[in-house]
């Protein structure tokens, strides 16, 4: 078996297809308070969220490198295929202040012994979740 490591040096990229982009982007840089790396033509674009990285892209169909395969926004954001999780130390600080910025929550957080968590959509319906966790 073959022990080298495929992915010296690499990073992972969360692609997410969106409606618009304007909308979208404003919601991550001005409510999430992402960074844009880079634009590519108003169909793309990159950004760093947490020491992490988002592509965000427009709908597309199948490409010669991947047919069969089209990139299409949430249909329903009560069905979820992926979501995003991230640890806070205060989800009812963090709730406030992503609230103030237009973020619309599911429900307000709720405590469910070691964690308080609540959830909430980007313009498109991918799911994020804030959850603070005590030991």
């Amino acid at each position: 078996m073959n022990t080298q490591n495929p992915f010296t040096n690499s990073a992972l990229t969360t692609i997410l297809v969106v409606s618009d982009m304007s909308e979208a982007k404003a919601f991550y840089v001005d409510v999430l308070g992402a960074s844009v790396y880079r634009e590519y033509g108003g169909d793309s674009i990159v950004l760093e969220f947490l020491d992490n990285w988002l592509l965000l892209v427009t709908a597309g169909g199948p490409t010669e490198d991947k047919p069969n395969t089209h990139f299409t926004p949430p249909a329903d954001k009560n069905w979820v295929s992926h979501a995003f999780t991230i640890r806070v130390e205060n989800c009812q600080e963090s709730y406030e202040i992503l609230k103030e910025r237009g973020a619309e929550f599911i429900t307000p957080p709720f405590n469910r012994g070691a964690e308080t968590r609540c959830f909430f959509h980007d313009p498109d319906g991918h799911l994020f979740e804030i959850s603070e966790y005590r030991q």
